[in-house]
């Protein structure tokens, strides 16, 4: 195994889906403001699934976005 390779994939793929997340999540915030779903002062839960079936990873993150 290349270390080098392995952490350069890692990073790559942490970053396709940092920027992913945070596109669609401001995105739904924002179709939710404009049709009166939300406020906009809210604190909403999150939750993310990291799933590898080859390694038979399955992990769940909680956490919460504050909108104010």
């Amino acid at each position: 195994m290349n270390e080098e390779t392995f952490n350069l994939s890692i990073r790559k793929f942490l970053k396709l889906v940092g920027v992913s997340s945070q596109r669609e999540i401001e995105h739904a915030v924002a179709r939710a403001r404009e049709s009166g779903a939300i406020k906009g002062n809210e604190t909403l839960p999150a939750h993310v699934t990291l799933e590898m079936p080859g390694l038979k990873l399955s992990v769940k993150f909680d956490g919460e976005i504050k909108l104010e």
